[in-house]
């Protein structure tokens, strides 16, 4: 039995080499590399006594950006954001617009009170902030043992 060593690295041994060579500049350029990674942001999300926490890691936006709605107990957070640079003396060889857009959607559970919902953005995390009904909060007594 013969052991051959494979290579992933080792492209250029193929049998027509300037094929990969064509395909690795094409895919590898940041214009391709940058549209075709998924920018939705984290979101962590935990509960409290009393509060349903949710937060989003966006940096680089202003809270202006952000859109919160909420329908049938789905909480949506939308931005919408186009950068254009205007340098009219200028002559650009490559100019790319940068115009990135997401929507994250969270269904409510049934115990929270979305009369009271509250956001804030700061330090680049947008922090949801959902109380729970009355009857929903966690109560906890101390049970002894007999």
């Amino acid at each position: 039995m013969t052991l051959v060593k494979f290579n992933p690295d080792n492209r250029r041994s193929s049998l027509m080499p300037g094929f990969n060579e064509v395909f690795d500049s094409i895919f590898n350029d940041t214009f391709f590399s940058d549209r075709m990674v998924a920018r939705v942001p984290a979101a962590n999300i935990s509960e409290s006594a009393d509060h349903y926490h949710v937060e989003l890691a966006a940096p680089g936006l202003k809270k202006e950006d952000f859109k919160l709605s909420l329908e049938r107990h789905v909480l949506s957070i939308s931005v919408e954001q186009q950068k254009e640079d205007k340098h009219e003396d200028r002559n650009y060889a490559k100019r790319e617009y940068s115009y990135s857009s997401f929507v994250r959607s969270f269904t409510l559970p049934e115990s929270a009170d979305e009369n009271g919902i509250q956001a804030t953005y700061n330090d680049g995390v947008l922090a949801i902030d959902i109380p729970k009904l009355e009857e929903a909060k966690t109560i906890s007594r101390q049970i002894e043992i007999s």
